[in-house]
């Protein structure tokens, strides 16, 4: 059983969570939960197109992707930002002091949301041809 729908449904609920992140201005989770977004998004259509992804890096992804469809450049900067959000938005030890949300801004979550988002729609734009 292919389960891609279930991985991009996902991917866009947490996708809306990462805009409630942003309104509430838990900048860090709004990072993190935008990766997610993407990360989900990025299985999906690999799913999708019978692959077997393991990995966390959308960068990685990306790549594999890659070998089967054609990837806008944009897409690929988009997934080295969000890379940069998966471990440091969640722990103290990403940084020599503090705490994540003393690292993390309003423009580093919307930079986030927007990288997502294109992910997103770049992957439902093949899911639901």
């Amino acid at each position: 059983m292919n389960r891609w729908k279930d991985w991009i449904e996902q991917s866009q609920r947490d996708f809306s969570r990462a805009k409630i992140d942003l309104e509430s201005k838990y900048f860090e989770w709004a990072c993190f939960t935008s990766q997610q977004a993407a990360e989900k998004a990025l299985k999906a259509l690999a799913l999708r197109l019978g692959l077997q992804i393991f990995g966390l890096s959308l960068t990685e992804i990306i790549g594999i992707l890659s070998k089967k469809i054609e990837i806008p450049d944009e897409l690929q900067n988009g997934a080295n930002l969000l890379d940069l959000y998966y471990i440091t938005t969640r722990y103290p030890n990403g940084f020599s002091s503090g705490k994540p949300a003393d690292y993390f801004t309003e423009k580093q979550a919307e930079e986030a949301l927007d990288a997502a988002h294109r992910i997103i729609r770049f992957c439902e734009s093949h899911l639901y041809r």
